[in-house]
């Protein structure tokens, strides 16, 4: 039987079939847009329009409506497209390629970039990680990302990651004809709430561990675990990456762009930016706050070894009494004080243990012992 030659993941995640020997070039066979599209649908004047459509169907069903004087976009939801699937769509809405790059690729920076009259606007999801104790967890945070392209007529949204679903936003945006109304933009404004909010729950539910991080440290019996401290650092230096670069691009949405964005979407932007810049101070607050808990942490583990020093100190000091009086006694000379006494032993005995209690009392009463 032939063997097949293999290939790299990335070139099996393509479609692309092994080659045997002999055989030449295999062709390289693509995977349709539908398989990386969620939902696709047609919104006019506030409602969302029944059927099915592929993405080209539903940009040229938008065309025909706005031909007969009607205002009408599309909105389609893409999952960790691949490069084909994700340049069939740039050629229909016609995308541009440096912004199609960043959405198949992803670790992205929160950002809003303007390719002519489309802006594109990279946000990171954020998911906070159930655990009993931060001790026993591997991760708090876990991210993703959702790149949204927005333009006259059109939402593309990119997601990366299994836990950044738009269902939800989409569900409330299609039960609010209102918002809709206000076109492809509004969506946008739907998206991002979502995502920042997303921060703000988050914040709290790690506000409960540094609150019991913080609690573990500072009580006097507790055993410091150092590497848990840094494990919620860790975590709060990515949540930090997520949300704080946002706040510039939500900032230049509101002030820029003008052109496109109406300003009743900028007015909701505005209150997007406030609970985004609310997230980031409580973000970096908890990372200062972080950074004083590794200080104290340390602190207190200093303490710990000075107090376990002077206790093993104290015990060394006890026993080199008898050790000394052993060791003297232990020469091999016969001119010894009282060596021929017949009570010299139990003398000797009685010695060491006067000075080691003396010495315990003294050590115990320095709070050595």
């Amino acid at each position: 039987m032939p063997s097949f030659r293999a290939l790299p993941p990335s070139l099996l995640r393509q479609g692309a079939r092994p080659r045997g020997p002999g055989e030449p070039d295999a062709k390289r066979i693509h995977v349709p847009v539908s398989q990386a599209m969620v939902d696709c649908g047609v919104y006019c004047d506030g409602t969302r329009l029944p059927g099915r459509y592929s993405h080209a169907a539903a940009l040229a069903k938008v065309h025909d409506i706005e031909a007969e004087g009607g205002r009408a976009f599309v909105w389609i939801g893409l999952h960790e497209p691949d490069e084909h699937q994700m340049q069939a769509v740039a050629d229909v809405f016609n995308l541009h390629e440096l912004a199609v790059e960043d959405a198949v690729h992803a670790h992205q920076r929160p950002k809003l970039e303007r390719y002519d009259n489309t802006l594109f606007l990279v946000l990171k999801t954020v998911k906070y990680v159930e655990h009993e104790t931060v001790g026993h967890a591997m991760e708090i945070v876990e991210t993703g990302e959702i790149m949204i392209f927005v333009g006259a007529d059109f939402v593309v949204t990119v997601r990366h990651g299994d836990f950044s679903g738009l269902a939800g936003v989409r569900k409330r945006m299609d039960d609010s004809p209102g918002r809709v109304e206000l076109g492809p933009y509004a969506v946008m404004h739907a998206i991002a709430d979502h995502v920042v909010d997303g921060y703000l729950e988050v914040a709290d539910l790690v506000e409960h561990d540094i609150d019991a991080m913080e609690e573990d440290i500072f009580s006097p019996r507790a055993q410091t675990d150092i590497e848990a401290i840094y494990l919620l650092k860790r975590e709060i230096v990515e949540l930090r990456r997520a949300v704080g670069p946002l706040t510039f691009a939500l900032q230049r949405l509101g002030s820029e762009h003008n052109d496109l964005v109406s300003k009743e979407v900028r007015r909701y932007m505005r209150d997007v930016l406030d609970h985004n810049t609310q997230a980031a101070d409580r973000i970096l607050s908890y990372d200062e706050l972080l950074s004083s808990l590794v200080q104290a942490a340390l602190g207190k583990v200093a303490m710990q070894q000075n107090v376990d020093m002077r206790k093993i100190s104290a015990w060394v000091a006890i026993a080199a009494v008898p050790t000394a009086l052993a060791g003297i006694y232990g020469m091999n000379f016969d001119n010894m004080p009282e060596l021929h006494w017949v009570w010299g032993y139990p003398a000797v005995l009685l010695l060491m243990a006067i000075v080691c209690f003396s010495l315990h009392r003294t050590f115990h009463r320095n709070n050595w012992l």
